[in-house]
């Protein structure tokens, strides 16, 4: 029998635990080494983690990397008022790692350039904090998880809720039975939003190498709805809103699954039905994850916000004694099912870091720990590439129109020829599509 006092409990102490790691004196005085860190991508969130780093003590900024340098020059300028350091800038992240030599690289790229920057940087001796979703396709995903492999070093992937206080009490709860035998999850986006106008194409900005920011992916003309910061809404780029905020609600799940296992049939449907702009990603769209177990089931629409369920972001789980809502700003809320009106019986709020509500500094210190300790992060790269395989799964569905049987073990489509061939894309000369 789990009680609300102990669970309550235990939320403060892990928030204990997490605030000492995350304060940056603290860790700053238990490390004596500082780690030539280059960042490859200086946009929004290029510099949240960068700045994540440099608060922790550990890290020696030698390097920036970035296409444009309408955000390089910026990100420099903040890095020597920060630190009082004046890191080499670059356009190309192959000069850097070949005159640097980082002993870790942050990727924080748009999602297609995340399989080559991270893997490259493995194979000079790096290891590398990547943002998530990995991979733009399912078979990058896991020629990033070997190579990690075979040049042993360590990726952390950006999904900061696995170190979230609030998250990582809400799975304790549902590991003791708290929501009872859970047969169900429904993770979810719903902002509110419309069907927006078309942007028309224009010139590319001075100081943006366009021809490199689309790198292995289809050259496209320059449009600003695609950069800076609209390119998830692109699919020559990104898979939309199941690849981008969809990859940490599936990592929860992942998560709480214990990691042990992929879905046996994924399913998807979807369309834009009330977008007008020029984007191409699906505005709505639902998929259904099949386990052993439980039914996974996936839903965002980029209008009409949530407001009549309360939540507009997370995941319900559904279990025999009740429903867990595991969210972001909103913490986790435990509602027995007594009746439809009950009272949440158990709470923990959310934990957050400014800006823009995270928890990346949690994450940097178990990465640094990693590597000082030779052990997996938490939020290591097989994991990472799980759970940015569930979306791309359902995204493969959407795009051929029917489900499909999936074999983790042999990375293949059964008896679906067609979707196996899917798994990855040509990439554009000169680049080369990696082997698994």
């Amino acid at each position: 029998m789990i009680s609300r006092r102990r669970f309550i409990e235990v939320g403060t102490a892990t928030a204990g635990l997490v605030s000492v790691l995350a304060n940056p004196a603290v860790h700053a005085q238990s490390k004596a080494k500082k780690y030539r860190t280059a960042l490859v991508g200086s946009g929004w969130w290029g510099m949240n983690i960068l700045t994540a780093a440099i608060q922790s003590g550990t890290v020696e900024v030698v390097a920036l990397v970035d296409v444009d340098k309408n955000l390089l020059n910026p990100a420099w300028a903040k890095v020597k008022e920060t630190t009082g350091a004046e890191p080499k800038a670059y356009g190309d992240y192959r000069d850097m790692l070949e005159e640097q030599k980082p002993e870790i690289v942050i990727c924080a790229t748009p999602d297609h350039w995340h399989p080559l920057i991270t893997m490259d940087a493995n194979k000079a001796g790096a290891h590398v904090f990547v943002e998530k979703p990995v991979s733009h396709t399912i078979l990058e995903g896991a020629a990033m998880v070997k190579t990690a492999r075979e040049t042993d070093r360590k990726v952390q992937v950006g999904t900061h809720r696995r170190v979230s206080p609030a998250n990582k009490a809400a799975i304790e709860f549902l590991h003791a039975g708290g929501a009872g035998k859970v047969g169900m999850v429904r993770a979810f986006v719903h902002y509110q939003g419309g069907p927006g106008s078309k942007t028309p194409d224009s010139d590319v900005p001075d100081g943006l190498d366009w021809d490199l920011w689309c790198g292995p992916a289809p050259l496209v003309p320059f449009n600003r709805r695609i950069h800076p910061r609209g390119f998830r809404s692109f699919f020559e780029f990104a898979n939309g809103q199941l690849s981008d905020w969809g990859v940490h609600w599936m990592d929860q799940v992942n998560w709480w699954n214990q990691d042990k296992e992929m879905p046996k049939m994924v399913a998807s449907t979807g369309g834009r039905f009330i977008t007008e702009d020029n984007t191409n990603t699906p505005d709505t769209q639902n998929a259904v994850f099949q386990f052993n177990d439980f039914v996974l089931e996936w839903e965002h629409r980029n209008f009409a916000g949530n407001g009549p369920e309360h939540h507009n972001v997370g995941c319900y789980f559904y279990g025999t004694k009740g429903v867990l809502h595991l969210g972001w700003i909103e913490g986790a809320t435990f509602y027995p099912s007594k009746d439809v009106n009950a009272e949440p019986s158990w709470h923990v709020p959310a934990q957050l870091h400014e800006p823009d509500q995270q928890n990346i500094p949690e994450l940097w210190a178990d990465f640094i720990d990693a590597i000082e300790c030779n052990r997996l992060p938490v939020c290591d790269i097989d994991k990472g590439f799980r759970s940015t395989a569930f979306s791309l799964l359902a995204m493969l569905s959407l795009k051929i129109g029917r489900s499909v049987q999936w074999d983790h073990d042999n990375l293949r489509c059964i008896g679906d020829e067609e979707a196996t061939k899917l798994l990855k894309r040509e990439y554009r000369a000169p680049f080369v599509y990696p082997e698994v």
